[in-house]
């Protein structure tokens, strides 16, 4: 399975994609949102996303108070959280701006739409639409991306598997082309989130939908989960990404900096290389070692021409040059006859040994 992302082609066998999620990071700032796409292209992101949405029409002031209070990471914001995501917000004659500087650079232009109608606003500008955690319930809108033809991502935070199950049927009703990512969807940074992160799903999601791409969607520090995630076949990698992580604002402080998201691609491209393929051979590089490492029948004592070798005559050691028997032919030598006088530590070989 593989699908088209931008130019290039994502799937197992090929690298790993990697999304820069500004999200709330460009602090109401076009210029500034700009500067990230160009810091996150440099740092060696394949796409840079943001997140389209109108705050009246997702989320409710009324409900949000009605809560009585914050919580989770929301908890940490200074401000209310209605006020915060009006903060958030990327006006729309943002994204033809953000999208053009993107072609410039060189970089996919992402967003994800919190609105019915804000895929139609979106859908001109995007190689594909990303569905937030938040929405797997939101069957409307799963429709609405799918009908486009464009790749669907969707991360699954805060979802039990009857609910991925229910939104991949929704989506594979209209589009095929998913990239399906764990992911877990508390924010706070806090170490004590890595044992919640559950990577083994991953192997889960690869038995049950074998047809889907997988990714990761991640709000941790560092890139440890991510680096376990690729080696469990992740080939799509979404993190938030800023310039400052001690910046004032919601998404600042689970943030990758530019150097962070270097060194994790840069990890990232070795441990590609160090997964290979399924092919168990002697590799080139070790060739060698074959002779150094290996054992092989030597006399232990002077062998007699004409004499009958006995299990006290051989031992096995190193090295094992070509042309040598290994140990598992040691029952094959015992009893038979040496054709020359064989001097001690020389091998044994049908050379010298009666076949």
């Amino acid at each position: 399975m593989e699908i088209k992302l931008g130019n290039k082609l994502i799937g197992s066998n090929h690298k790993t994609y990697f999304i820069a999620d500004i999200a709330a990071n460009h602090d109401g700032d076009i210029e500034r949102a700009k500067k990230l796409i160009l810091l996150a292209k440099e740092a060696g992101a394949d796409a840079a996303k943001f997140q389209h949405f109108e705050t009246k029409s997702f989320a409710s002031e009324k409900g949000f108070k009605g809560l009585g209070g914050k919580f989770s990471h929301q908890s940490k914001w200074k401000k209310a959280v209605f006020d915060v995501y009006q903060d958030a917000e990327v006006p729309e004659d943002w994204t033809a701006v953000l999208k053009n500087y993107c072609d410039f650079l060189g970089i996919d232009f992402f967003s994800t739409p919190y609105g019915l109608n804000i895929v139609d606003h979106l859908n001109p500008y995007v190689p594909a639409f990303k569905i937030g955690s938040g929405d797997i319930n939101f069957p409307q809108i799963l429709k609405k991306v799918s009908i486009t033809g464009k790749p669907v991502l969707i991360s699954t935070g805060a979802s039990t598997i009857e609910e991925v199950r229910f939104a991949l049927k929704e989506i594979k009703k209209y589009n095929k082309e998913i990239v399906l990512f764990q992911c877990n969807t508390n924010y706070t940074g806090s170490e004590d989130n890595f044992k919640y992160i559950h990577l083994n799903v991953l192997k889960k999601y690869q038995k049950e939908f074998p047809e889907v791409i997988l990714g990761l969607s991640d709000h941790t520090q560092g890139d440890i989960t991510v680096l376990g995630a690729v080696a469990l076949g992740a080939r799509v990698i979404e993190k938030h990404f800023t310039d400052d992580t001690k910046r004032e604002g919601p998404d600042h402080p689970f943030s990758l900096d530019p150097p962070s998201w270097k060194k994790m691609v840069q990890r990232v491209r070795i441990l590609e290389k160090s997964l290979g393929n399924e092919n168990k051979k002697i590799e080139k590089n070790e060739i060698e070692t074959v002779i150094l490492q290996r054992r092989c029948i030597r006399a232990k004592k002077n062998i007699l021409e004409g004499s009958l070798v006995k299990e006290e005559d051989i031992e096995f050691q190193r090295p094992a040059p070509a042309g040598s028997l290994s140990p598992k032919h040691s029952p094959e030598i015992v009893g038979k006859r040496a054709l020359r006088d064989i001097s001690k530590e020389d091998v044994l070989n049908w050379e010298n040994i009666q076949k």
